[in-house]
């Protein structure tokens, strides 16, 4: 089984976003040392609970406490940006990193659509011009007679992935022959034929001869089940306020999410969004990942782990190394 992390850096509830920015550095380097295959940084805008509006200038950061693990955006919204930006940055990123970054690129705001107007350059973001933006940004990183050039230029490009959570993103990560990560932890009601489109589709390119597949899920491990589902009660709590217009003050303590006067709608809610995660004992957890990675039969499994307490994370992660021997 090849395990990747894919890291929100998480504001708990009296904590700093100094704080949670030091507790992902932190956590890729236990990922190094632990044994995961990436540590990918993903891009949220306006919100007091994740810290990580920039993904490439944390990636520097994280670049320099690593050595060996590889890096990438999960992702960077690329109809915010200029793509000749975009290649430029983690064309620097490769430079400094060489044949360590990879550079997730996704449609989706990461954020609400007054911030993702501000985001843009003119006032209006260009999702209607993603694919175009993608072809743009592949070609400035692997067309060495592209002009004005991309600088600098490191020995490898970093290879461009497609990141999605809908067919659309399947289409096109299939059309342009681009490895592809879903996220079923954003949309756990796609199903399988979604990769299977994907590979029946698959253009091969120089870069890409085959089709590669990640499936990101949310995971929480512990001691026990009980324990498990308390601390993913914390993130679950977050992301129902958000989703409902609730004020959110970062990742609230297990007690808060636990006290919460939950209706049955938004309980029915938080049962449905975990029917896709791994949540439980580290066999468990195993279990759950085993399953959906035979019946997705993808590549690799990219996991998302979010408790109150950092010391929980970490153990959560420990905890999946031990299970998997990595």
């Amino acid at each position: 089984m090849k395990l990747s992390i894919l890291d929100q850096s998480p504001i708990r509830k009296g904590g700093t976003p100094h704080q949670a920015l030091q507790e992902t550095i932190q956590l890729a380097q236990k990922a190094e040392a632990l044994g995961f295959q990436r540590f990918w940084i993903a891009e949220h805008h306006n919100t007091n609970t994740l810290a990580s509006t920039a993904p490439e200038v944390l990636l520097a950061a994280v670049g320099a406490a690593t050595s060996t693990i590889r890096l990438g955006s999960g992702g960077i919204m690329l109809p915010h940006y200029s793509a000749f930006k975009v290649a430029e940055t983690f064309s620097m990123l490769a430079s400094l990193y060489p044949d360590r970054i990879d550079l997730g690129v996704g449609r989706a705001p990461g954020t609400d659509m007054d911030t993702a107007r501000i985001l843009a350059t003119d006032g209006r973001p260009k999702f209607e011009r993603f694919p175009q933006l993608v072809s743009d940004v592949m070609e400035m990183l692997n067309d060495p007679s592209f002009r004005p050039k991309v600088m600098p230029r490191p020995p490898v490009p970093p290879p461009v992935w497609m990141l999605g959570s809908s067919p659309e993103s399947a289409i096109l990560a299939a059309k342009y022959g681009l490895p592809y990560n879903f996220a079923l932890f954003i949309n756990n009601k796609m199903g399988p034929a979604i990769f299977d489109h994907y590979r029946d589709h698959f253009v091969a390119t120089e870069q890409n001869p085959e089709p590669y597949t990640i499936l990101t899920i949310n995971v929480v491990c512990a001691d026990s089940e009980e324990q498990a589902i308390k601390l993913a009660l914390s993130r679950s709590l977050s992301f129902l306020k958000f989703v409902t217009g609730q004020k959110v003050e970062g990742i609230p303590p297990v007690e808060e999410a636990m006290s919460y006067p939950y209706t049955p709608q938004e309980a029915a809610f938080i049962d449905d969004r975990a029917y896709q995660s791994a949540i439980g004992t580290p066999q468990q957890v195993k279990d759950k990942l085993d399953t959906l990675k035979a019946e997705y039969k993808v590549d690799e499994i990219m996991t998302l782990t979010i408790t109150y307490d950092f010391e929980d994370r970490i153990r959560s992660y420990e905890m999946l190394a031990e299970v998997y021997d990595l």
